[in-house]
C-alpha cells in the first residue's frame, strides 16, 4: 500500500523502480482519489477484490501528499475532488510523479476541460457515473502499457475476454458490448461455473443500488450477444456462466 506522507522537510521523492522489475500494481499501488462517499467505499472494495493494491485519498492535498510519499503506479482522480483546482493537482502530479498515468473521473459536461489537462500517450478518463469494471479495465490497460502487468485473456469455453482492453470474442468472433454489459460479463467471468447472486452482480456492476429487475434486464441483453445458453439462471439464487 502507499505509505503516509513524510514529515515536513523530508527528502525528495525517490525514483520508482524500473518498469521491467514490476509486474504487479501491488508493488507500487493505485492511488484512488474520489470523494469520501458510500459509492467510493464500494469502488475501493471492488478494486481490491480484483487484485489491485489501492490506497484512498479524498481531497486534493491528500492526493499530492500520498503521491509525494511513495510514487504510485497510477492515480485515479475525480475532477470534483475537494481542495485545489483539478488543473493544479494534475499539473503537480505530472511534474512530480511523471511515471504515473492518471485516469480522470469526470461528469460529461467537464470532459472537454479534462482532456486539455491529460497526456494523450499516457492518461485516460471515465465518465461518471461509471461501471466499476470499466474503471478496472482502464486501470489495467494503462498499467499494462507501462509494463507493470502482463497481458491476461480469460477463456470460458469458446468465450474469450480481455479484461484490460475490454474486448470479447465468441468462437473467434468479436462481440461489441456496452460498458455495463462488459461489467456484467466480468462479474460472471470472475466466478465462472459458480452461481453469482443478484446482490453480488449489483455490487460489482453498479455504483448505486440496483434492483433484481435491472440485473435481469441486462442479463437478457448479454444473452443476446454472447448466446443465451452460456448464462444459466439458478432460480432464487442468481446466474452461472458456463463454457
Amino acid at each position: 500500500m502507499l505509505p503516509v506522507a513524510p514529515p515536513e522537510g523530508a527528502p525528495a521523492l525517490v525514483p520508482s523502480q524500473r518498469s521491467s522489475d514490476r509486474k504487479s500494481p501491488a508493488q507500487d499501488g493505485v492511488l484512488l482519489a474520489l470523494p469520501a462517499t458510500a459509492a467510493t467505499a464500494s469502488v475501493l472494495r471492488s478494486l481490491r477484490a480484483d487484485g489491485l493494491d489501492v490506497a484512498p485519498a479524498h481531497d486534493g492535498i491528500g492526493v499530492l501528499d500520498a503521491a509525494r510519499a511513495g510514487v504510485p503506479a497510477l492515480v485515479v482522480l475525480d475532477v470534483e475532488l475537494p481542495g485545489p483546482d483539478v488543473s493544479t493537482v494534475v499539473g503537480a502530479l505530472q511534474a512530480e510523479v511523471a511515471s504515473a498515468p492518471i485516469v480522470g473521473v469526470t461528469p460529461r459536461e467537464r470532459r472537454s476541460s479534462l482532456l486539455g489537462l491529460l497526456r494523450a500517450d499516457r492518461d485516460d478518463y471515465v465518465l461518471r457515473p461509471f461501471a466499476v469494471d470499466e474503471l478496472v479495465a482502464r486501470i489495467r490497460l494503462r498499467l499494462r502499457q507501462g509494463g507493470l502487468i502482463e497481458e491476461k485473456v480469460v477463456r470460458v469455453g469458446d468465450l474469450a475476454v480481455d479484461p484490460d482492453l475490454g474486448e470479447v470474442q465468441v468462437d473467434g468472433r468479436p462481440v461489441a458490448l456496452s460498458p455495463t454489459e462488459f461489467s456484467l460479463l466480468m462479474a460472471l467471468v470472475s466466478e465462472a461455473g459458480e452461481t453469482v447472486s443478484h446482490d453480488r452482480i449489483a455490487q460489482r456492476v453498479w455504483t448505486e443500488l440496483a434492483s433484481a429487475n435491472l440485473v435481469q434486464v441486462y442479463i437478457s441483453y448479454l444473452r443476446r450477444k454472447i448466446g443465451a445458453e452460456r448464462i444459466r439462471t439458478v432460480r432464487g439464487a442468481g446466474y452461472v456462466l458456463e463454457g
